[in-house]
């Protein structure tokens, strides 16, 4: 699992869902560390990202690198921050303060105009089910977001909500899972970014 390198607006700390940066210069170059990193793990034999431009650039340098297939799987995109996009914490907070308050504390709970927490849990878990079945005893990279990562690590490790209010994850941070014939998980890695030199 690896997190998309720097936008602009990632720079900021702004709410960045489905809106479709691009890379900065310092993104491409983690990405890039990434992508050297994992060119060197021979079996992986697929690259997946969401549909957004800052995940698919990404995901191509590790694709080029890896020398495997790169496919958009839509079910990988960010959340839908609504009309909170590219707003900061402070923003958005400050915009709607009881709506923001209830959306930090429960996942059934939306920004105006976007998508909740329970909602992309039940869509990345859609995915990983697609996924897991089209490529059963595969070793996958998956480019994409914060909170889909969250979310994957979230039911790997069978946690809570708190698992997204209480785990960082860098811009180009990778992290492992792997995933048994049985269903059952183990996560191996979480955020490493030993790779990145900026």
């Amino acid at each position: 699992l690896l997190r998309h390198g720097q936008t602009p607006l990632s720079i900021d700390r702004r709410y960045s869902g489905h809106g479709d940066p691009a890379l900065t210069p310092v993104g491409l170059a983690q990405a890039a560390g990434a992508a050297g990193r994992l060119g060197a793990v021979r079996e992986i034999t697929t690259v997946l990202t969401s549909p957004l431009q800052r995940a698919r650039q990404t995901a191509s340098m590790v694709a080029e690198a890896t020398g495997v297939p790169l496919v958009v799987r839509d079910g990988l995109i960010e959340t839908d921050f609504g009309e909170w996009e590219g707003l900061t914490f402070t923003e958005a907070r400050d915009r709607d303060p009881e709506l923001h308050a209830k959306w930090l504390g429960a996942e059934d709970i939306a920004p105006p105009g976007g998508e909740s927490f329970a909602a992309v849990r039940t869509r990345v878990a859609t995915e990983l089910a697609s996924i897991v079945a089209e490529h059963e005893g595969e070793t996958l990279v998956v480019v994409t977001h914060v909170t889909p990562i969250k979310m994957i690590l979230r039911q790997a490790l069978g946690g809570s909500s708190e698992i997204l209010y209480r785990m960082h994850l860098d811009l180009a941070g990778l992290s492992e899972v792997d995933v048994f014939p049985d269903g059952g998980t183990c996560v191996r890695l979480v955020n490493d970014i030993s790779h990145r030199t900026v």
